[in-house]
This record gives structure tokens, C-alpha cells and sequence, in this order.
């Protein structure tokens, strides 16, 4: 069969996807990756194992309707010239105009990707209501016709069936994120030398930077010894991003290193002793607290959908509410004086990388809830491994702990 993958982004098709539409072609499907963007390290890596590379302009943010419209006719043209058996699209824009270009081009089957209801579904949008409103609109008529809707946490059903996206009869399936590859991101013992937190997110406002920074501040004035790190991608365009000047005043007022986004996560992970993450943005399931409990760290973060269905408080790390830069604080300062409590919580966390989030395990259950399991020897040497629905839940390894 061929499969069409919409995406916003090239580098996602890679850094999120590359092991699914790794699987894909495993299985003999023909892969067609699809972004805005004309990525030559992208498409290199695509072409690696096998996949083609097909470009669509599209507007990431901003909600121009003359725009909006021509993404959906480009996307009819691309469905109508490529003839796919199967599309999946994920993010935002692709999902909706994604699904409303198949229902015009008569492609019947459309799977959706909803890793996370984003900004207009978090706090800093709560002035925008209207825009909202419009919003679930176009979302309910993009998922209209999809054979299934993926989401990556327990929460997202039922706002989304809330908010009149979808209602109790559609075909909403959880899964446990987009998994984590274990044999990039492996086990790394804690390392010597004063404990060092670390945060790495995009940087905007409702990912908790101004928290993080705050509870290090506390942190420092009691304990000056104690690092701590912030890796992430300046995003001006975005609503609740930091500036220049932000920035400026975070590297000046704050105890906080800035180091700019990489592409060698892993390694800074081996670095750290604890992963932060006190973000109230609306996520899917944060790709990064997975990378996190890869590597055999503790983690906090915030009491919020999706960063609650990977960290147990007091089991692999600590949930804290949204907003509350004392609070964050507070479960900083127990890991501080508890350097054993540290190890045996990133002891958890690898252990729940390993039962619910490996990639492998996710794909195996993507690829057979879209119908396109193949018969080569690595997907049923996968297949043969407990599947995703025999996974523990996090509650399960820490009751069982």
C-alpha cells in the first residue's frame, strides 16, 4: 500500500515519526513523507531507508483563511497526483485540512495523531474564546471520516468530546505517546558532583520557564552549589514566546545556564541528575519526559494532562501544580537532601520506559490499530514482544514497587 504522512514540520518527520515510517517500509508499504518545509537533511534521511519526500507550503501559525484554503486545495492536488491507500496526518493543521482534502479527494482512509490539544486548550488562551470556538470547528470537520483518532493521554478523549470535536461514538484510541527509542536514549548512571537540574522545552511562557527560573533562584540562595540548565528553541511567532529581551533577563537575573536547542539530547540527559519540566501548556504526552525516564531520571513537572500519565508523584519524581514556582521549589528541595531518593526514582522511571514507552512497542500498536502490519522478520521478531495492551500502567510499576 502506499501511505501518505502529512506533517507542519520536516525535522518532525525524523526526529518524532522516523521509526514509525521505519516500520512502514519495513512492513513493504510505499512511504510519502510531506511537510512545508524543503529540509536536504531531512529528505537525505528519508531517503536512507526508503521513504520519499514531498513538500506543500502551509503557514505553521496564523489563522489566515485565504491561506488556510489554499493549504487544503494544495493537499487535494498532492492526494489526487500521489493516489495513497492510506493517510496520516499529525499536528494541527495537517489533521484538519488533512481531513477535509481527503473527504474531497475520496481517500478513505484517514488516521489522526493527536499528540496534544495545544494553546488554545491551556490557560494563556482563556481571553481567546471565539477563536476557540473556531477552532473545534474546523478540527470536528477535519476528523470527520477518520477511521481512527490517536491520543496520547487520558485526558484528551473526553475534553475533546467536551468540547464537540468528536462525541462518545468516534473512534478515539490512547496510546502511550510516540514511544522512545532505547537504544538512543539508554540507561546513564546519575554522575558525580552537586546535583544538576535540567529543563529542556520550547521556549515559551506556558512551558513554566519563568517557574523553573524562579524555584532555581530559591534553590541557589540555600543550596549555591546546585546547577541548573535550560535547553530549548526561541519561538518569537508564537503567542506566550520569549524575546530577545526576555532572554537577556533570564541569563542575567536567574542562576539558570541557557544553552541552545541540540540535537544531542541524550548526552545532556546523562548529564543531569533530575529532568523539570513545569509546563501548562495543553500537551499530548511530552516527548522530552520520555527521553527523561529513558535515560533513568527523575522528573517534575506539573499536575496537568499528559505529565501525569508518565510521572507518578513520589513514585519516579514529583507533579506539582500548574504556575507555582514555590511549590516547584519545594520538590527540588527534596531531592537536594535526598540523593538516594534520586536514584531510585530514575530507577522507576527507566523502568516505565522500558514496559510502556519503547518505540517499538507503540509502533507495533499504531501500525496494527491502521491495518498495516506487514510479515517481514523485524516487525513479527516486535510483534512477538508483550504489546502495548499488556503494558503496566505507571500506577501499576509503582504499586507494584
Amino acid at each position: 500500500m502506499k501511505v501518505l504522512v502529512l506533517s507542519s514540520l520536516a525535522f518532525s518527520l525524523v526526529n518524532f515519526r522516523g521509526k514509525l515510517l521505519e516500520e512502514m517500509r519495513k512492513a513493504g508499504h510505499e512511504v510519502v513523507a510531506v511537510a512545508p518545509d524543503d529540509d536536504p537533511g531531512v529528505r537525505a534521511r528519508l531517503e536512507k531507508i526508503g521513504a520519499e519526500y514531498r513538500t506543500v507550503a502551509m503557514a505553521r501559525t496564523g489563522t489566515n483563511v485565504f491561506s488556510d484554503l489554499g493549504t487544503i486545495w494544495r493537499y487535494v492536488k498532492l492526494l489526487r497526483e500521489e493516489r495513497p491507500d492510506v493517510v496520516v496526518a499529525y499536528t494541527q493543521k495537517p489533521i484538519i485540512y488533512g481531513g477535509i482534502a481527503c473527504r474531497i479527494a475520496g481517500v478513505k482512509r484517514f488516521y489522526a495523531l493527536m499528540s496534544g490539544l495545544g494553546y488554545l486548550f491551556s490557560e494563556a488562551a482563556s481571553d481567546r474564546r471565539m477563536l476557540k470556538r473556531v477552532f473545534c470547528q474546523l478540527y470536528r470537520s477535519g476528523l470527520k471520516g477518520a477511521k481512527r483518532i490517536f491520543v496520547f493521554n487520558s485526558d484528551d478523549r473526553s475534553d475533546m468530546i467536551a468540547a464537540k470535536i468528536v462525541d462518545r461514538s468516534s473512534p478515539v484510541f490512547e496510546v502511550p505517546g510516540s514511544g522512545v527509542d532505547l537504544d538512543r536514549f539508554v540507561r546513564a548512571p546519575l554522575p558525580h558532583g552537586p546535583l544538576h537540574f535540567l529543563m529542556i522545552g520550547r521556549l515559551m511562557r506556558d512551558k513554566g520557564v519563568w517557574e523553573y527560573a524562579a524555584a532555581a533562584a530559591m534553590i541557589a540562595s540555600r543550596h549555591p552549589d546546585v546547577r541548573f540548565s535550560l535547553i530549548g528553541r526561541p519561538e518569537p511567532e508564537n503567542p506566550t514566546g520569549l524575546g530577545d529581551a526576555d532572554l537577556a533577563r533570564l541569563r542575567k537575573d536567574f542562576p539558570v545556564e541557557v544553552i541552545d536547542e541540540t540535537d544531542d539530547v541524550p548526552s545532556f540527559l546523562a548529564k543531569c541528575h533530575v529532568f523539570v519540566l513545569p509546563t501548562y501548556y495543553r500537551e499530548g504526552l511530552p516527548r522530552t519526559i520520555l527521553e527523561a525516564l529513558a535515560v533513568g531520571r527523575a522528573v517534575i513537572s506539573t499536575d496537568t494532562p499528559g505529565c501525569r500519565d508518565a510521572v507518578t508523584d513520589g513514585g519516579n519524581g514529583f507533579l506539582v501544580p500548574p504556575r507555582d514556582a514555590k511549590g516547584l521549589a519545594e520538590a527540588m528541595e527534596k531531592l537536594v537532601c535526598d540523593r538516594e531518593r534520586v536514584k531510585r526514582m530514575g530507577d522507576r522511571s527507566r523502568e516505565l520506559a522500558e514496559t510502556v514507552y519503547d518505540v517499538r512497542k507503540v509502533n507495533a500498536l499504531l501500525m496494527k490499530e491502521m491495518d498495516l502490519i506487514g510479515h517481514s522478520p523485524e516487525q513479527v521478531d516486535t510483534l512477538d514482544k508483550p504489546s502495548t495492551g499488556g503494558m503496566k500502567s505507571p500506577a501499576a510499576i509503582e504499586g507494584a514497587a
